[in-house]
């Protein structure tokens, strides 16, 4: 389905597993006052035709929701089972009571698995008064899957030996954790207007894509814009990096906003 309309994508969080500044360090990205080298873990809201959905729910969820004025999302799309993508959905229970309802939840049957779980209290056959309310629903990288009129296609990617999703919704590609995508799935993000890629530091990494692995996918890819995420703090000052990237590429950064 194409969509006339803009979509409205906002980074609320462009971090690492660690985020940055990491607890202790002393290197200059973690030490700068500049609010663009201040990094959430990473998750992305998108805003199509009145619907709003959310790619990653980690450990920052209920600060990213409280920064961002965010008190309804229409579902929850997970990239995979790790931490930094999973570790804040407890906070759900405040959605669930603001709408009176479960937070669709959209993941392949593993992360499904992993979710039962971590939050095994919410699953439990009698669970206590006031748990996080979730309806999981199983994705595939092989089918297009809907959330009300929204057509979303998974993208399989790999994340060192894990395998991961990343997700086209209309024009925009979402990537994160990635350190390959084969020729297939390549396939999928060619052409795409916009595109979001994680890029780790400067140094090549044994599960995420390098700056400069990052860029060669996104001219690859022939996108019309790139923005960088999941960004650690071995990457450097925002504003020293970005002013070595190439025109249609943008370093992400919290907070940030744009439209397709």
């Amino acid at each position: 389905m194409v969509f006339k309309e803009k979509m409205t994508v906002t980074f609320l969080g462009t971090g690492t597993s660690q985020g940055v500044p990491v607890i202790g360090c002393q290197c200059v990205a973690c030490q700068s006052s500049n609010m663009k080298d201040k990094r959430l873990r990473t998750s992305a809201l998108i805003e199509i035709s009145g619907n709003r959905i959310l790619i990653d729910a980690g450990p920052d969820f209920r600060q990213q929701l409280l920064r961002a004025n965010i008190s309804k999302i229409d579902a929850i799309l997970l990239t995979h089972e790790h931490k930094d993508h999973i570790g804040g959905l407890d906070d759900i229970r405040a959605l669930n009571y603001i709408s009176g309802k479960p937070v669709d939840i959209y993941a392949e049957a593993r992360v499904l698995n992993a979710l039962r779980l971590e939050y095994a209290y919410a699953f439990a056959e009698n669970p206590y008064p006031g748990v996080p309310e979730m309806n999981l629903h199983e994705i595939s990288a092989e089918s297009n899957f809907f959330i009300n009129n929204i057509c979303i296609t998974p993208i399989r990617v790999m994340h060192h030996k894990l395998p991961v999703l990343g997700f086209k919704i209309a024009s925009l590609v979402y990537i994160t954790d990635a350190n390959k995508i084969d020729g297939q799935e390549f396939q999928k993000i060619k052409g795409c207007d916009t595109l979001i890629i994680n890029a780790l530091r400067k140094k090549e990494h044994l599960s995420h894509f390098s700056l400069s692995q990052a860029l060669k996918i996104a001219d690859m890819s022939g996108a019309k814009n790139t923005f960088l995420t999941h960004i650690s703090h071995q990457m450097g000052l925002h504003d020293e990096i970005e002013n070595d990237l190439p025109e249609n590429v943008k370093l992400a950064y919290d907070e940030l906003e744009f439209r397709v």
